[in-house]
């Protein structure tokens, strides 16, 4: 049975035991997604906190990190997502972002209905890809997709 997180305390101090297994045993997120045989986005945010594994990635995600039974169970709770307390983020890659939103989050709005109508972007039905590519200007770029699936607005 799928069982749900209601206080995020257990799941952010999982996160740190792993994200500390993970630097103790030199992996990459990479590496940790092919042993769930997920998605390194998705895997990425579920070891920190914000998705729950399915049974049989969370063995292979404990048992490469060295983690306890307790640990795999814990890692498929649905978790209270949420990773940004309030505020404007400090931390300089996510404040970015959140700059990006601030510049840029009423153009994608207005984009986004004029394209396709009153209705929401999912963040469940959703894929995330990071990528670096080289800049023809030299140096790297970021190439970030945001893949959600288009919810419209049903009025009752």
């Amino acid at each position: 049975m799928l069982h749900a997180q209601f206080d995020p305390t257990a799941r952010q101090a999982l996160a740190a035991q792993a994200v500390e297994a993970k630097t103790r045993k030199d992996l990459s997120w990479q590496q940790i997604a092919d042993a769930s045989g997920l998605s390194v986005a998705f895997t990425t945010a579920a070891v920190l906190g914000q998705h729950p594994l399915p049974e049989d990635s969370a063995q292979a995600v404990a048992e490469l990190l060295g983690l306890d039974e307790d640990a795999a169970m814990l890692l498929q709770t649905v978790p209270t997502r949420g990773s940004i307390p309030g505020g404007i983020p400090t931390d300089p890659t996510i404040y970015r972002f959140h700059e990006m939103l601030q510049v840029y989050g009423t153009t994608l709005k207005a984009l986004v209905h004029e394209q396709f109508g009153d209705g929401i972007i999912s963040a469940i039905n959703f894929k995330l890809d990071v990528k670096k590519v080289a800049d023809p200007e030299g140096g790297e770029r970021a190439v970030i997709t945001l893949d959600g699936k288009y919810l419209p607005t049903k009025p009752f």
